[in-house]
């Protein structure tokens, strides 16, 4: 099932809500009712479920905007599937104080385990409050006894976004 999602930004408001809420198409229904209540003031009724309905759709990865921050790690390993493991093992360790929003890991394809990560942050602070958690510590001791040599690490401030 794909992943679904809803943003009040979609919808103009006095408030300027800006909550977006991901998940599977029945769980965000029913966030996006309790949410459209309590903080919104509507009623849960057909007319509120339908409408709240017709805006899911499928759920994206945001693109980070200008001032955002995002840090490249440049590494070769021969053990890439314990690289993803213990991407695993730091999401779950360090919960709800992961401030990094997305990230990204591709191969070269021109040099065999080489790849590189691209992670992005709101902001430089929120990189740095990330790096300063112990569970990214731990993760980074393992990225290093995981590694063919030493990564190389590339921060980067947004300067522009764009589409095509």
């Amino acid at each position: 099932m794909s992943r679904m999602m809803i943003d009040c930004r979609d919808v103009p408001s006095e408030s300027g809500c800006t909550v977006a809420i991901f998940g599977e198409r029945d769980e965000v229904l029913r966030a996006a009712v309790a949410h459209a209540v309590d903080a919104h003031g509507h009623s849960d009724n057909p007319d509120l479920r339908d409408m709240i309905a017709s805006g899911l759709r499928e759920a994206t990865a945001e693109l980070p905007e200008r001032g955002a921050f995002v840090q490249v790690i440049e590494f070769s390993t021969s053990r890439i599937e314990e690289f993803e493991d213990a991407v695993q093992r730091w999401s779950a360790a360090i919960g709800d104080a992961r401030t990094a929003r997305w990230a990204l890991t591709g191969a070269d394809r021109d040099q065999p385990n080489r790849y590189l990560q691209v992670v992005t942050f709101p902001d430089h602070a929120a990189a740095m409050a990330n790096s300063e958690q112990p569970a990214t510590g731990e993760f980074a001791d393992q990225l290093r006894k995981l590694c063919d040599g030493d990564a190389t690490f590339h921060n980067l401030d947004v300067h522009e976004v764009r589409t095509f």
